[in-house]
């Protein structure tokens, strides 16, 4: 502890929380900023110097959580749930004794939810803000907002290890700011950048024994994936036996049982050494003793969240310069370290400086809701480092209306009111309020359904087979799983108005997918025809299902957990249930929607007209229908345009010049006013221009009967359906009384094709388009043969025209080729018409 670079800078630290309410603490990993600090400032509240009010420290990681409290618990000489504390999800160990509370940001935010002056909280750290979670983020805003409403004498204290400290003393203006300077041993780096065709676990494969062999200490190996992890972990203990028997290989990530991470984090014994295979969970937080290696791969798998699919999609990027910093940061806490860096320090130094906020790539559904509870109706009323996305919040607006949580107008629902103390995902609190208007049999399969959605088994794709585990109790999280439904039965006693009481034996299996249903409505999907593993989900995006699963043709899912890869126009499935579509017909009718559906049948050749039963974009039920409405007819027929794109249309050559001529005014006049004529904005407008102009148009192949030109000017508007020729006409008058057509072409000026003798006279090429734009003079031969192109015709005149005019004499020797062309008058004749 003595050597802990913060102590050289915890004299002014704690001066500054007694003197500001708002501090920022930057301190390398190791300085001692998530233990010795918060030690110092209890010690100095048991003896009144920093007041009497509680701390509360927010941890990103529970497994950060749970080891940062028993480490202080100890220089107590207590147990965790005395002087110091934590709250995770799913497990709590505080009493009235506890002054320190560490809890994971999820259990913050809704700490403040339910108590918005945080009465009896004194000071709120927030540890390794630089990852900059969803709930870091939106704590803080939180809690500049009851600073300046509600508690001018709460203190906030920010830590982290790399930070953009600018940015973050451009929100907190007034805050102290403390640098810790660390005190690391000194790193050698070394680069071995991968060549082209080989790969990352191979690789380190070979090399890392020769390492270990050639070095002294322990190993720790950061990995882009938990997959990745698990081919090194096997490669190292299965393939390879150079190992010496004094080596430990050890996964760590966070999906592991709490036994394995500890095994991964402890000191390994006398004489042994060990090598860690980590995620990035490894960067911050933890401390792993003993190590002196570091071998950094320079990936991560970043989760990014589509809005306009309501997707995840899982990308490998390289990473940011400061998660470098920290990871190789590991390697010189307790001695000089080595640094083996799996890329070059080039593509190092072209990366951002630090990674972007998850706020700005991630599903904000449950920070809508968390806005919403709090009461507030634009985003950016609040402070914020990084302001949410609009299209993402509009997503998840959307959803939360889906889910019954919220009302067409933006208000939140009896629903959405009720469940507010829950304290849990939106998705899960939509999940329990529905099923408690169903009565309790569905409420207790809700709450044996939500515990089961969010303690996973590992490895398991059928959450059924996970109920049947528990259910037998040989599911690995038994315990976890029954105190987490007894725990939200009493939730829901609170919210509800009940005095409910979770059973297990009182679950009916047959309700778990109907309960997982109504918080996923937009994952149900449905088995495509003759296609094992394909699927269509409600929202009507594709996915797929791994075909060696069991549930791969089950005519019916709920695909609670998928990930969309970047190569994939598809989602994978990694968690479901199967649900019978009468049980969903059943439990959930206010969902299910009749609609009668007339379309072109392209196999058939004819049109259908069937009523339908639909869940979202599935069709669970077809009735075919011999009366059809010609109002569906017409819709059938749009459709069909939609599908086979504007060349179904009957387009001569006077529409698609017309289409053409508008498209370049938009880009040569863009101040008329002109309305948008691209491909798609056509198709989505079908209804507004075309459909006035079907009459009478009943069938697929009348669509040629279509007077598209008419239509396309109507929609133009008067006007601009009139200027249009003269600002773009479609010829142009020449000196000798000849029209010839301008050709009008994308991306392009305009052209016209004209006989060189026409334009004898002519100083300059004509201008269209108010001027703006100059057209291009495709000068002909007398036989219609390119001669020049030019929209330089007094350049042209005076210069090039000499070879020209020499070339075309002996070749048209019966045609006049004057020697001043610019001031010969022009003529469509020959010589013999000027001869007296």
């Amino acid at each position: 502890m003595s050597q802990l670079p913060i102590i050289s800078v915890m004299s002014e630290l704690l001066d500054a929380i007694e003197s500001h309410h708002q501090v920022i603490l930057k301190a390398a990993p190791g300085a001692g900023k998530s233990t010795y600090l918060p030690l110092q400032i209890l010690r100095k509240m048991q003896v009144g110097d920093l007041g009497q009010g509680k701390i509360i420290m927010m941890e990103p990681r529970r497994l950060a959580a749970r080891n940062i409290a028993r480490y202080l618990a100890r220089q107590f000489g207590e147990k965790v749930g005395e002087t110091v504390g934590f709250r995770i999800r799913g497990e709590s160990k505080v009493s009235t004794k506890t002054r320190l509370e560490i809890v994971t940001e999820g259990v913050m935010t809704r700490m403040i939810q339910s108590d918005p002056e945080l009465n009896g909280v004194d000071l709120i750290i927030f540890d390794e803000f630089h990852e900059r979670s969803i709930h870091a983020d939106t704590a803080l805003a939180f809690c500049l907002e009851i600073q300046q409403a509600l508690r001018d004498d709460l203190t906030l204290l920010i830590m982290s290890a790399t930070l953009d400290q600018n940015a973050l003393c451009r929100l907190l203006p007034l805050a102290h700011y403390v640098e810790s300077q660390g005190r690391g041993f000194p790193i050698e780096y070394h680069y071995f950048p991968l060549q082209a065709n080989q790969y990352l676990v191979p690789r380190l494969a070979k090399i890392i024994p020769q390492w270990m062999d050639q070095e002294t200490g322990s190993m720790l190996v950061f990995l882009p994936s938990v997959g990745d992890i698990k081919q090194l972990y096997r490669r190292l203990t299965e393939e390879y036996v150079l190992f010496s028997d004094d080596i430990d290989v050890c996964p760590l990530y966070g999906q592991l049982d709490s036994q394995a991470q500890q095994m991964a984090i402890t000191p390994s014994t006398l004489g042994r050494r060990k090598i860690v295979l980590a995620t990035n969970i490894a960067e911050t937080s933890l401390t792993i003793e003993g190590i002196r290696l570091v071998v950094d791969s320079g990936l991560e798998r970043v989760a990014r969240f589509d809005p306009k699919t309501g997707i995840t999609r899982l990308e490998e990027n390289i990473i940011a310069q400061s998660s470098a910093q920290q990871r190789a940061g590991r390697a010189g806490r307790l001695e000089p370290g080595i640094c083996f860096r799996m890329y070059s320090e080039e593509s190092l130094k072209r990366q951002p400086i630090v990674p972007q906020a998850e706020i700005l790539r991630s599903d904000l559904t449950s920070l809508q809701m968390e806005l919403l509870q709090w009461g507030t109706s634009q985003v950016d009323e609040l402070s914020w480092l990084d302001l949410p996305p609009a299209p993402h919040l509009q997503q998840a607006k959307q959803l939360l209306i889906q889910l019954g949580l919220l009302n067409p107008q933006g208000q939140l629902t009896k629903l959405a009111t009720q469940s507010q103390t829950l304290g849990i995902e939106p998705r899960y609190a939509a999940m329990l309020s529905h099923a408690n208007v169903r009565g309790e049999a569905y409420l207790q399969a809700a709450l044996a359904s939500v515990a089961l959605l969010e303690e996973p088994e590992r490895n398991s794709l059928d959450i059924s087979h996970d109920w049947h585990r528990w259910q037998q109790n040989q599911h690995s999280k038994t315990a976890m799983l029954t105190r987490r439904s007894q725990q939200l039965a009493r939730r829901c006693s609170i919210s509800f108005g009940l005095n409910l009481a979770f059973e297990l034996k009182k679950v009916d299996a047959d309700l778990l997918a109907v309960c997982i249903a109504m918080a996923f409505p937009d994952r149900v999907a449905m088995r495509r025809r003759h296609s094992s593993g394909q699927y269509l989900l409600a929202n009507g995006h594709g996915a797929y299902i791994d075909e060696s699963s069991s549930l791969s043709n089950q005519e019916g899912l709920i695909a609670v957990d998928l990930m969309r890869n970047a190569q994939s126009m598809t989602s994978q499935i990694f968690r479901a249930i199967h649900i019978d579509w009468s049980a969903l017909i059943d439990a959930l009718p206010d969902r299910i929607v009749e609609r009668d559906v007339v379309q072109w049948d392209d196999a058939k050749g004819k049109m259908i007209a069937e009523q339908q039963q639909c869940f979202g974009q599935l069709v669970l039920s077809r009735r075919h229908v011999t009366h059809i409405d010609p109002t569906l007819i017409q819709a059938a027929i749009l459709d069909f345009i939609r599908r086979k794109g504007l060349s179904s249309l009957s387009w001569s050559d006077k529409s698609a010049n017309l289409l053409q001529r508008i498209r370049n005014a938009t880009e040569w006049l863009p101040d008329k006013g002109w309305p948008g004529v691209s491909d798609d904005i056509l198709l989505a407008k079908l209804e507004h221009w075309l459909e006035p102009y079907m009459v009478g148009i009943d069938t697929i192949s009348k669509i040629k009967q279509i007077d598209v030109h008419q239509a396309l000017s109507a929609y133009l508007g008067w006007p601009l359906n009139k200027e249009i020729d003269t600002w773009l006409p479609t010829h142009y008058q020449l000196p000798t009384g000849t029209r010839k057509a301008i050709r009008y072409q994308e991306k392009c000026d305009p052209i016209l094709s004209v006989r060189m003798q026409e334009m004898f006279g002519e100083s300059d090429s004509p201008l269209i388009a108010q001027g703006r734009k100059k057209l291009v003079l495709e000068l002909l031969s007398p036989a219609q043969r390119p001669l020049q192109v030019t929209q330089d015709l007094a350049g042209f005149w005076q210069g090039s025209y000499k070879e020209v005019q020499k070339e075309m004499k002996g070749r048209y020797p019966k045609h006049i080729w004057p020697d001043d062309p610019a001031n010969h008058v022009a003529t469509t004749k020959m010589k013999r018409h000027f001869q007296p």
